[in-house]
């Protein structure tokens, strides 16, 4: 009687074990699907003017060679990106603020300077995120969009360094105060650079694509 009741006691036990075992499995898988890695495209297309034989039928854009634009697309087909919004201020005016957070398809962004999407120089840097960045970019763009939170000038944010301050702020790249930043990221490529070398660091991929003929291009 006593070793029929040791051996059910030594069952009881056994299951429970099983069951704590299961339990803390499962709790494992549940962290590992919070800690997913995401990714992010950060999108550069390059600064660009007409070579001179075809000046008649390419035409300018804003910035020339040191100009181009940068987006970040998380969400598939949704860009997000800095642009001006009214007349164009030469310094930055903290009370009129003419700029916006806006968001494009990725065709519609490529065309922004009016050139076909198939025929501009472009990059797109796939870098990885954690779950919790991939939040904070969204609660980010979701009040940039609503309130932009500085102007679009000249001698201040522009595409470029907008678009830093975004990664800046997920933890992405190095975080500046506000004009350190315009001034290291005056331009598009001073944030190409410092995420191209960070991508060959880390193995992140990069997806290229070279312009047409008719154009020079900006070059890294």
């Amino acid at each position: 009687m006593k070793k029929l009741l040791f051996i059910a006691l030594l069952f009881c036990f056994y299951g429970k074990t099983s069951a704590i075992q299961k339990i803390s499995t499962e709790s494992k898988d549940t962290v590992n699907l919070k800690d997913k890695t995401h990714f992010i495209k950060v999108h550069f297309l390059y600064g660009s003017k007409p070579k001179k034989k075809f000046k008649a039928t390419e035409s300018k854009w804003f910035g020339g060679i040191l100009g181009g634009h940068v987006g970040i697309e998380k969400d598939s087909n949704v860009v997000f990106n800095f642009v001006p919004s009214g007349s164009f201020h030469v310094f930055a005016k903290k009370k009129e603020r003419h700029s916006s957070f806006t968001t494009h398809s990725p065709n519609s962004f490529w065309t922004i300077m009016g050139s076909h999407h198939d025929s501009v120089k472009k990059l797109t840097v796939l870098v990885p995120i954690s779950a919790r960045q991939g939040l904070l970019f969204d609660s980010l763009s979701k009040a940039y969009r609503e309130q932009t939170p500085y102007d679009y000038a000249f001698f201040g944010m522009r595409c470029g360094a907008a678009a830093y301050d975004v990664l800046a702020r997920i933890g992405v790249m190095k975080k500046f105060r506000y004009r350190k930043t315009h001034r290291k990221i005056f331009y598009p490529k001073r944030l190409r650079k410092r995420l191209i070398k960070k991508a060959k660091r880390n193995g992140w991929k990069m997806i290229r694509n070279e312009g047409s003929e008719r154009r020079k291009w900006e070059r890294d």
